[in-house]
C-alpha cells in the first residue's frame, strides 16, 4: 500500500469515472486501474463496484476512503510543516545551552535582538558547565551551546565567535591599581582567586602562567590559587581584599553593587592580554545547521564593543578521526 495509491482511490472516489481520475493523477487509466485493482487484492475488499455507470465505493470502500483522506492530509500537513522550515530556518523552537560564566553577561544583551529579529524562534536557554552541557548536546537533548576552547571536538562542528579578553579585579588600594596595565609578571606572588576545577575558566591560568616573562615562575601558581564556585562569589572576595582576580571583560562590571564599586578596581592587561575564545557548537549531522548557521551570523553582528569579532571563512569541520579541525583564521 503506497501514498499514490491511496491517492487513486481518492481521485477515483472523487471523479467517479476511470479516465478523469486519471487526468486528474496525471497517469494513464489503464495504470490508475492496475494500481487499484493491486490494492484491493492487498486489502482483499474491492473498494469500487464496478457495475454501475458512474463508478461508486463499496460500503467498505467508502468507510476505507473517510480514513484515506485523514491519512493524506496528514501527509499534506508533514510536508507542508518540512518546506516551511526550509523556507523560514529562524523558527520553531532551538535549545541552547551556554555556560555559566558567559550566559548572565551576554544573553541578556542578545536576547531582545533575537525577539525582534526572529520573531518566530523560540529560544530556551540552559544555563551550566562546559561538561555538563556537552553531555547534553550530545545526548540530544540541546541543539546547540555556546562554549569557550578548548572542546572536546568528537561529533561536533564549531565556528569561532569572539575573543574575550580579561580584566583583573584589585581590591581598592592594592599596589597593582597604581598600573594602568597589568604584565603577565606581575601577578606572580599575588594571591589569584580562581574557580573550581571543573569550570572552563580553570582553564586559562595556566595560559597566562606559561607566557616566557612567566616561565622560571610556575611552581607559584598553585600555591597561590584559591578555589571558588562563580565569578560573583570571586568579586565579593576581591572586594573583601583577599586577593585579585581573573574576570571575562564581559564579566567585569555587570552587577556590581555600589559597594562594590568602592572596593574594586579593574585594570586591563597589557598586549598580548589574555583572552579566551568563544565557540557555537553543535553535533555533526544536525538537521538544522542552517538555523546555527544564522545564530552564529546573528550573534557576531551584535556583539559589545569590548570583544573581538571572529569571523571565519567557512565554519569550522571537525574531523573526529584526524580530531583537528580544520578552518580559515
Amino acid at each position: 500500500m503506497t501514498l499514490k495509491e491511496l491517492r487513486y482511490v481518492v481521485a477515483l472516489a472523487d471523479e467517479g469515472h476511470f479516465a478523469r481520475a486519471a487526468q486528474v493523477c496525471h497517469v494513464g487509466q489503464s495504470t490508475l486501474s492496475t494500481q487499484l485493482k493491486k490494492l484491493e487484492e492487498y486489502l482483499r475488499v474491492p473498494l469500487f463496484d464496478r457495475s454501475l455507470h458512474h463508478v461508486q465505493p463499496t460500503p467498505v470502500g467508502e468507510e476505507i476512503i473517510t480514513k484515506v483522506r485523514v491519512v493524506l492530509n496528514e501527509v499534506d500537513e508533514i510536508r507542508e510543516i518540512a518546506s516551511y522550515h526550509r523556507r523560514t530556518p529562524m523558527s520553531g523552537p532551538l535549545h541552547l545551552g551556554v555556560i555559566s560564566s558567559l550566559c548572565p553577561y551576554l544573553i541578556p544583551h542578545l536576547i531582545p535582538i533575537f525577539r525582534k529579529t526572529f520573531p518566530k524562534l523560540r529560544l530556551y536557554l540552559r544555563e551550566g558547565l562546559a561538561s555538563n552541557l556537552l553531555d547534553q548536546l550530545h545526548a540530544g537533548k540541546l541543539d546547540a551551546l555556546l562554549l569557550a576552547l578548548p572542546v572536546p571536538i568528537e561529533g561536533l562542528d564549531m565556528t569561532e565567535l569572539f575573543r574575550e579578553p580579561f580584566d583583573l579585579a584589585l581590591p581598592a588600594g592594592h599596589p597593582l591599581t597604581k598600573k594602568k596595565e597589568i604584565r603577565r609578571i606581575d601577578l606572580i606572588e599575588q594571591s589569584v582567586l580562581a574557580l573550581e576545577e571543573d569550570s572552563e575558566l580553570e582553564d586559562q591560568l595556566p595560559e597566562i602562567y606559561e607566557s616566557e616573562e612567566c616561565e622560571q615562575y610556575n611552581e607559584v601558581k598553585e600555591t597561590n590559587e584559591v578555589k571558588e564556585t562563580s565569578l560573583e562569589t570571586l568579586r565579593h572576595m576581591v572586594a573583601e581584599g583577599l586577593g585579585c582576580a581573573l574576570l571575562p571583560t564581559l564579566a567585569a562590571t555587570p552587577g556590581i553593587t555600589a559597594l562594590q564599586k568602592e572596593s574594586i578596581e579593574f585594570r586591563p592587561f597589557a598586549q598580548p592580554a589574555p583572552s579566551r575564545t568563544i565557540v557555537l557548537t553543535w553535533r555533526q549531522r544536525f538537521p538544522r545547521s542552517e538555523t546555527i548557521k544564522q545564530l552564529a551570523e546573528l550573534i557576531r553582528a551584535h556583539l559589545p564593543a569590548n570583544v573581538e569579532v571572529v569571523v571565519p571563512c567557512e565554519i569550522a569541520h571537525f574531523n573526529a578521526t584526524a580530531n583537528r579541525m580544520h578552518h580559515c583564521h
